[in-house]
Formats: structure tokens, sequence, C-alpha cells
């Protein structure tokens, strides 16, 4: 059964898309997330000011315990207590915003976890996702494992991409 869902918050007036597939299954196989959506908000991600405004688009369990700090990015937030994020000029330079997701990267990921799917641009943000593990490389290389001191905020922005660098 396909889903409508309408989105007004700061950023999207008047968008709408639809859910095609079940929450969080029929994922692309080259997509294997380690981490959910929900988790990656409660370990701490985007120093807590990602998803502040669109809490009505996504399950009210999402927000339960996510640590959100609606003033201000706040990078103690984060599991690892460092900024590992870019501002969003940046990103939109750089040609990493998609006009449906102008929240980036994970936006993408919680619409597409819900069940949305827009071809050419789900396979996109997947090859973004895949060569995220370059850093995976880099965390395993130069860092003990288990030692969150070493190479924090690449720690970080890993988990940014739903990889569990707690693991690592």
């Amino acid at each position: 059964m396909i889903k409508k869902i309408f989105v007004n918050d700061k950023m999207q007036k008047g968008y709408s898309y639809e859910l095609t597939e079940p929450v969080g299954k029929n994922m692309d196989p080259r997509f294997k997330p380690e981490l959910t959506p929900k988790e990656m908000l409660e370990l701490g991600v985007f120093g807590g000011k990602y998803m502040t405004d669109c809490q009505a688009e996504f399950p009210d369990s999402w927000f339960k315990k996510a640590k959100l700090c609606p003033e201000r990015h706040d990078p103690k937030l984060n599991f690892f207590g460092v900024n590992a994020s870019q501002p969003l000029s940046v990103w939109r330079a750089k040609g990493w915003i998609y006009k449906d997701d102008p929240r980036g990267w994970f936006q993408w990921y919680c619409r597409y976890y819900m069940g949305r799917r827009i071809p050419g641009e789900d396979d996109r943000q997947i090859k973004r996702w895949i060569a995220i593990r370059r850093h995976i490389s880099q965390i395993r290389k130069n860092c003990k494992p288990l030692d969150y001191s070493c190479h924090r905020k690449q720690r970080q922005a890993v988990l940014h991409w739903a990889y569990d660098s707690r693991k690592m």
C-alpha cells in the first residue's frame, strides 16, 4: 500500500512524497547501514540541530531519546563530543544537496528508510555512503580497537553516515 507524506517545515513547504516500501525493508543490496535513523538520533549526531523542526514527518519513537538542541548546533550532544559537520552552504556549493532533500544525506536516509524511493537519486546517495568507507579504513589503520580518543572527528563523521564507529 502506498502512503503519501506531506511536508511543511522550515526548509520545505508544500512538498509531498510517497512511501512505496515497508519501513526499513527492500533496500538496495549495496546499502547496509549499521544504524537506523532512530539509533543515530539517540547516539547524538549533527550537534542535535538537524531534525528539530521536522519531527512530524517521522515516527514519534525516533525522538523519545533523541539528543536534540532546537536553539543551535551543539557538538557536545554528538556521541564523540566533537563537531564533524560542515555548514549547509558547503554542502550546497559541492553539489551534495538534492532538491527533494534540502537537509542532505541524512534526510534522504530517513526518507529512504521510511520507504521512499527515487530512481537515480537513491543510487547517487548510496554511492556517497559507500565512499565513506575510506574513513573507516583510516580509523582501523590508525587507532586501537575501541579507542574512542583516537580520530574522534572522523569517528563522529562516519557515525553521521550510519556506520557504527563505536565498534571500531
